[in-house]
Formats: C-alpha cells, sequence, structure tokens
C-alpha cells in the first residue's frame, strides 16, 4: 500500500483520537499499521532506526502522525522514545510492538553474538516498551498491547 487516500479502511470510530505507538512503524507491515491507525483518526507516533523511510511516511500521510529515530538496540532509548511520544500524544491507549529483523539463516551457523543480537532486536525492546507504558494504561483503567511476531517461528525453517 503506497497511498493511505487510496486504500479502503473499515470505520472503527472507538479508534478517533486514541492514543497509538507503534515499534517498526516506518517500513513494511509496520508502516500499514500507522496508516490503518492513522485512517481511523487515531493520533499515532511510531519509533524507527531508518529515519528516512519514517519521514517519507510522515509526509506522505501529512504530519498525521508523528515519529522518533531510535535503536530499539538501546533500552534507555527505548524508554526516552516512550516518554517522549507520551509527552507529544498522551499516555498510549495501544501499544503495537512490530519492530523486528527477521534476518533467515542456518541455525548451526547462530553464534552466541548473533543470539544475543536477535534477541536485543527482536524482543528485549517489547518487554521494555511495555514496561514504559503500562503504568499509565493501568492508571487510565484500559488499553491495549499488541506483540506482532513471524510465522517463521511457529512452521520454523526446513529442518532438512
Amino acid at each position: 500500500m503506497n497511498d493511505a487516500t487510496t486504500v479502503e479502511w473499515a470505520s472503527y470510530p472507538s479508534l478517533k483520537n486514541r492514543v497509538v505507538y507503534v515499534t517498526g512503524g516506518a517500513l513494511g507491515i509496520g508502516a500499514d499499521i500507522v496508516r490503518a491507525f492513522v485512517a481511523q483518526g487515531a493520533k499515532v507516533g511510531f519509533v524507527d532506526l531508518n529515519a528516512e523511510a519514517a519521514q517519507m511516511l510522515v509526509d506522505e500521510l501529512d504530519g498525521r502522525c508523528f515519529f522518533i529515530a531510535v535503536d530499539l538496540r538501546d533500552i534507555e532509548a527505548v524508554k526516552s522514545a516512550m516518554a517522549q511520544l507520551q509527552a507529544e500524544l498522551g499516555p498510549a491507549d495501544v501499544l503495537v510492538n512490530n519492530a523486528a529483523n527477521d534476518d533467515r539463516h542456518d541455525w548451526q551457523s547462530v553464534t552466541p553474538e548473533y543470539w544475543d543480537e536477535r534477541i536485543a532486536t527482536n524482543l528485549r525492546h517489547q518487554f521494555f516498551s511495555i514496561q514504559a507504558v503500562a503504568p499509565a494504561m493501568i492508571e487510565k483503567g484500559r488499553g491495549s498491547i499488541i506483540n506482532v511476531g513471524s510465522i517463521y517461528g511457529v512452521v520454523g525453517p526446513n529442518m532438512s
């Protein structure tokens, strides 16, 4: 989907003015998640490492979303970004943990360093993003947290 104005979205009035944070929102599925929530009238903030793609999305959506460049492997940067999103948009009603790097590889070639980097890239930020936004959700008495994963984790590689 290249142009949010040509896509017909289902209408969910309950999302209007809700605050949504998305990790990994600049490209692919994450960008479509941002587009879909913006189309519902939500206040959307997203984080991503790819500032160029993120700015293109912000421009495509006529500035109807807010972007912060962050390396999600840096947990202090994650906490800071979540605090910035809250200062800009308000406390989150929805957190979509979408960011990941789905690097296909042979399981026999995995080193401890590679393992640690994959966990930091694909999993660790999800927990700390939740930790940063959940207290405000609890205080409001509502909130949704969506953790996106790859089907690759279910079907696995061809082990032959």
